[in-house]
């Protein structure tokens, strides 16, 4: 029997998990097919090899205009913007600012607009199933940490475009996969403060506090500064894991690493593989 193996040394984002499943095979045409027909404007797709840790990785990047920047990636819900002013690290670690004004209409969907934009897009109904799940769990765990009904929560992080592009590319791939077993014992965090819209908060940050506490999913902290599992990383966990043990014998069919954005002095990536258990 096959499963999927998460191994979140390093965390757990929506870019990383797109690129470890892309890395393991899932078929790029039918990926692009469907986000190409995502009915949304301001983003274009980069992928492309990377060294972490002088390892050879996959990077999936939603890379935003102008117009619809100040967003990195799911990252920006526990990184914020400041006025007018984004701050982020490419893949070298060196420093890019951008000064430009926020346009607001774009940062507020909720799930309404949401749904309604999964309907439209290309992909299969197993795929589209999927990655309205996962919206719906991050839906209901902003909704638990700003003391909204989940109709009313229009939060920019899941409403903003590259969260959206995360999502689907993760519902299509890991369709496109065909492997429906998920192990993922647990989730390795780091800790401290981070800087979100509304102020500073701490590590894991409430959204995925709430997601793991839902889901059973069990936490491994750190001494690492600094948030490793974003919302969007959790609620892909929640979604779609359906063990948290991993066997005690197995083989490794294959192996796919997704990179990250950010240098903790960590591995950098998250990993992927496709184990297989001998028949009981």
């Amino acid at each position: 029997m096959e499963s999927l193996y998460f191994e979140t040394t390093s965390g757990i984002s929506g870019d990383m998990t797109v690129a470890a499943l892309l890395d393991l095979g899932a078929d790029q045409k039918v990926l692009m097919t469907a986000l190409d027909s995502i009915k949304a404007q301001g983003f274009e797709i980069k992928i492309s090899r990377v060294k972490k840790s002088g390892l050879d990785c996959l990077d999936f990047d939603v890379v935003l205009d102008r117009d619809h920047d100040g967003h990195d990636h799911d990252m920006n819900y526990l990184y914020g913007h400041l006025e007018g002013h984004h701050d982020h690290e490419d893949h070298e670690g060196h420093h890019h600012e951008h000064h430009h004004q926020h346009h607001h209409e774009h940062h507020h969907r909720g799930m309404k607009e949401i749904n309604e934009i999964l309907d439209q897009v290309d992909m299969t109904s197993h795929a589209r199933e999927i990655a309205g799940r996962i919206f719906e769990v991050i839906a209901q765990a902003e909704s638990k940490a700003h003391g909204l009904p989940v109709d009313q929560v229009h939060f920019h992080e899941v409403g903003a475009i590259d969260s959206i592009v995360d999502v689907v590319a993760i519902a299509v791939c890991f369709d496109n996969l065909g492997i429906e077993n998920v192990i993922v014992p647990y989730l390795t965090e780091g800790q401290g403060t981070v800087r979100c819209q509304h102020g500073i908060i701490p590590v894991p940050v409430p959204a995925v506090i709430n997601i793991a506490s839902a889901a059973g999913i069990a936490l491994k902290i750190t001494q690492t500064q600094g948030e490793l599992v974003t919302p969007t990383g959790a609620a892909t966990v929640a979604a779609l894991r359906t063990s948290h043990q991993l066997p005690d014998v197995f083989t490794v069919k294959r192996t796919g690493l997704g990179a990250g954005k950010r240098d903790y002095g960590l591995a950098g990536f998250l990993r992927i593989m496709v184990i297989e258990t001998p028949d009981a």
